[in-house]
């Protein structure tokens, strides 16, 4: 061992090495080979950590699963604040076990790793469903009840039935067991894989409205009242796609 370069070190510990070979290097005193070792060790600990975590998310499928119940859906919803643009949900049944580690509330990630869980949702899912409830709609219903209808759209172009539903924070007039989490998408995996789906799908609306609308920056803000945001409605005024009973748009009418 003692034979071996830094590089070559380095490269062994870089791809999950026998735990006899790194106790061996335990004892190679060179200053960089230790610390080699310690980034090692802390990458260890660290993945241990994320690896619980991961786990803690499928608490509640296992438990409901328990019971009987094996089409398990998440549920969530984006898009309640935002001045202009639709509410939007997604329906996810995961099947039971998924290479989905480190995925989270869709608010939580960045940009680049929200679509990579896009595509693994997409490969890895039973069925997924997308409802929306347009401006106009909003305004006659106000956003509690657009967001229900949108979910329950959502529900009924899934693939399977689900026989169970967990849902973020809200409850569902239908004929499905469920179960409201407070934080859902930070407690299960599959209302955090739906918050996923329901985020990028109304985010790429979004950016295709910013050609449509240009002057608000939709594609920044999503639709939320950002300072562009607001400066447009005062310069261009009022488009097809904003929220009229909501403040400040209705100030523009």
């Amino acid at each position: 061992m003692m034979t071996q370069s830094i590089r070559e070190i380095k490269t062994m510990l870089n791809n999950a090495p026998e735990p006899h070979l790194v106790k061996m290097l335990e004892q190679d005193h060179r200053k960089g080979v230790q610390q080699l070792l310690d980034r090692y060790y802390k990458k260890q600990r660290q993945y241990k950590q994320d690896k619980e975590t991961y786990e803690e998310k499928f608490k509640y499928e296992r438990l409901i699963r328990l019971e009987g119940y094996q089409r398990i859906c998440g549920i969530d919803e984006v898009g309640r604040g935002p001045l202009a643009g639709p509410v939007v949900a997604a329906a996810v049944i995961l099947p039971e076990s998924c290479d989905l580690m480190g995925l989270t509330d869709s608010k939580k990630l960045s940009l680049t790793k929200r679509e990579y869980y896009f595509e693994a949702i997409t490969e890895q899912a039973l069925a997924i469903g997308v409802g929306l409830v347009e401006p106009a709609i909003i305004d006659e219903i106000n956003i509690l009840e657009a967001s229900k209808s949108a979910m329950l759209q959502a529900i009924d172009k899934l693939s399977l039935t689900p026989d169970y539903l967990l849902l973020d924070a809200i409850d569902l007039t239908i004929d499905i067991p469920q179960q409201s989490l407070i934080k859902g998408d930070l407690k299960s995996i599959s209302i955090a894989a739906a918050s996923v789906i329901a985020k990028v799908t109304r985010d790429n609306m979004m950016k295709a409205y910013d050609f449509t609308y240009p002057g608000y920056d939709f594609i920044n803000n999503q639709g939320y009242g950002t300072k562009k945001h607001l400066h447009g409605l005062e310069t261009y005024g009022v488009t097809p796609i904003h929220r009229r009973s909501f403040a400040p748009v209705k100030g523009y009418l």
